[in-house]
């Protein structure tokens, strides 16, 4: 976890910090390496890396082998210092690369002709690339247009004061219907006037883009035929009419172009709108679903796993290879390793390195609240998804375990985060979660077959789509019965606090699961816990009891044990007098009898 999380702070402050300030940072992370690396060590010749284990980032436990004095090999215990010298190390010099790589992205967004023309507001006519799907916008524009979509591109020329500048900055497009056709990989000329982002998003600036787009060039095939293909599912889920019409597409292939406002604000209060966005949930359905045909098939386990990721590969590209979509399908596999192989040291090894490689390609992840969720899900889920599904009685199947477990642990470590972007606490987001859980699933997968099947057999697909709407729908109606609950979106408290305040909120509900599941541990711990305060209790009451006793027996009756006497201690002048007292039980002095006869 070290480096990871090192390698991430150094990527926030990459994209906040100036440059100077980023390379002296980076700097300092560079000479902590350097220190530690070639610091003398109690054994000769500095570090030997046999050892180390490069996946988990720090020593394996069966030690490393070195040599002694003589050249004769020997296998010596591992030194714990020196291990956390080498993982710091490792970690440092990690930070250093993401620090660079986060000190060229900031120089070229805030550097140059293009910073300059978005620092001026300026009006500009632009060659621009489409780098993603258009995303609508509930919100209307400030010309009142209600019909306007967000669109990502990437910034090729662009003519501003009479010259001509080419570039490759990443832009966000803000215009109106015309923009919702966009396909990536298109090549348009648009006018429009440029502003900056907020501070903190890796885009360069906006675009407000005044006219249409004129299309210069037309996609690849390969970048085009998904495109075309989501548009087509999209268009053939309108027939089946209310919320399933909508969500369907949402659930399969992300697009929420058609999701109606009402259901989109329902989800969002009970905490579901990850399911009408490609997420790791769906990666890691894709993913399994294979692998279990695959195995049906009795294909041997490398050509299941390859067969499987190229099918996973394809999905990608058919809801469009988004950076969030890479990102989505990368913590998928390891949220399914991690629940299926049941050892969470690895997965979270395998997620530490997932976070690391993803922050070196991309430092501007590291202030996405959507990397952050991915993350947290998929810590949650590798860290307590497996003990979570243990917990559960055995007679319980295995698949409705895991549709507990899984949401549950993906939304307590969620739960702080999502209180920093929206201050409010939906009291019923995990059961609405739990209860959608096994509707998701064949949802997701008629649905993805359906949109395979769509060119070449419209009928069959007609028919998966219709069994998919039938589970979508009930998934909408979920939303919206635990949205119109009273008290479903409470408030809480905002910054820090908040998230602090989650974060014990949620301790607490994984605590009360356990006891829940397993009630007679809990009152074995409940007489447990009696017995141990009665303990104390008692031990402090003798304490207390102490002095007194010793107080008495220095001014009052002492008990000699053994001798049946009591001793009155009387202070005088210097001595303690003491007399005899009857015996309690003693025998008394004889009574005198008269003898036989006498009066």
């Amino acid at each position: 976890m070290l480096p990871a999380l090192l390698v991430w702070g150094t990527a926030v402050a990459g994209n906040w910090l100036p440059p100077a300030g980023l390379a002296a940072l980076c700097a300092t992370l560079a000479a902590a390496a350097g220190i530690l690396l070639f610091l003398p060590g109690r054994a000769r010749g500095g570090f030997d890396w046999t050892g180390f284990d490069w996946i988990g980032f720090g020593w394996k436990r069966s030690g490393w082998i070195g040599t002694d004095g003589a050249g004769r090999g020997r296998r010596p215990r591992p030194a714990a210092p020196r291990s956390l010298r080498a993982t710091l190390a490792v970690a440092l010099l990690l930070s250093v690369a993401a620090g660079s790589h986060a000190a060229v992205d900031a120089a070229r967004r805030h550097d140059g002709a293009i910073a300059e023309a978005v620092a001026a507001r300026a009006a500009v006519v632009a060659e621009l690339e489409i780098a993603g799907a258009p995303r609508r916008l509930r919100i209307p524009g400030a010309g009142g247009a209600a019909d306007r979509w967000a669109v990502p591109v990437t910034l090729k020329v662009m003519t501003y004061g009479g010259h001509s500048v080419a570039g490759d900055a990443r832009l966000v497009v803000m215009g109106g219907a015309a923009w919702g056709q966009a396909v990536p990989g298109q090549r348009l000329r648009v006018t429009g006037k440029l502003r900056p982002a907020e501070p903190g998003e890796p885009d360069a600036g906006i675009l407000s883009a005044s006219s249409a787009p004129a299309v210069l060039r037309e996609p690849q095939p390969w970048q085009q035929g998904p495109g075309e293909l989501r548009q087509a599912f999209t268009a053939a889920s309108t027939r089946f009419g209310g919320d399933a019409s909508g969500l369907l597409p949402g659930m399969v292939t992300g697009d929420t172009s058609a999701l109606d406002a009402e259901l989109e604000a329902a989800m969002k209060t009970v905490g579901m709108t990850h399911l009408t966005a490609v997420s790791g949930a769906n990666c890691s359905l894709i993913l399994g679903a294979l692998l279990l045909t695959a195995r049906t098939l009795r294909l041997p386990r490398p050509a299941a796993a390859a067969a499987s990721l190229v099918g996973l590969a394809l999905f990608v590209l058919m809801v469009g290879p988004d950076p969030s979509v890479l990102r989505a399908s990368i913590m998928g596999i390891i949220g399914l390793v991690s629940v299926a192989l049941g050892r969470a040291g690895r997965g979270l090894s395998l997620l530490c390195v997932a976070v690391i490689g993803l922050l070196l390609a991309q430092p501007v992840l590291a202030t996405s609240f959507g990397f952050l969720l991915s993350v947290l899900a998929t810590l949650g889920i590798v860290v307590t998804g497996r003990q979570v599904m243990d917990w559960v009685p055995p007679w319980v199947p295995r698949w409705v375990a895991a549709g507990v477990a899984v949401p549950l642990a993906a939304q307590l470590f969620c739960g702080p985060a999502i209180v920093l972007l929206q201050p409010q606490f939906g009291a019923y987001s995990l059961p609405a979660n739990v209860a959608a859980a096994a509707l998701v699933p064949p949802a997701t997968l008629l649905g993805t077959a359906a949109v395979v099947l769509l060119p070449a057999v419209p009928a069959a697909a007609g028919l998966l789509m219709a069994a998919a709407a039938l589970f979508a729908g009930a998934v909408a109606g979920i939303a919206r019965f635990f949205a119109a609950l009273p008290g479903a979106a409470l408030p809480w408290p905002e910054g820090a606090f908040g998230a602090a305040t989650m974060g014990i909120l949620s301790a607490t509900a994984l605590a009360a699961t356990w006891l829940a599941l397993h009630p007679g541990a809990a009152v074995r711990a409940v007489l447990a816990a009696h017995t141990g305060v009665v303990a104390v209790l008692e031990h402090r009451s003798h304490a207390a009891r102490l002095p007194a006793v010793r107080h008495a027996s220095r001014r009052g009756l002492e008990h000699r044990s053994g001798r049946g006497t009591l001793r009155v201690r009387k202070p005088t002048s210097g001595r303690n007098h003491e007399w005899l007292l009857p015996r309690p039980n003693g025998p008394g002095p004889r009574r005198q009898t008269p003898p036989p006869g006498g009066t």
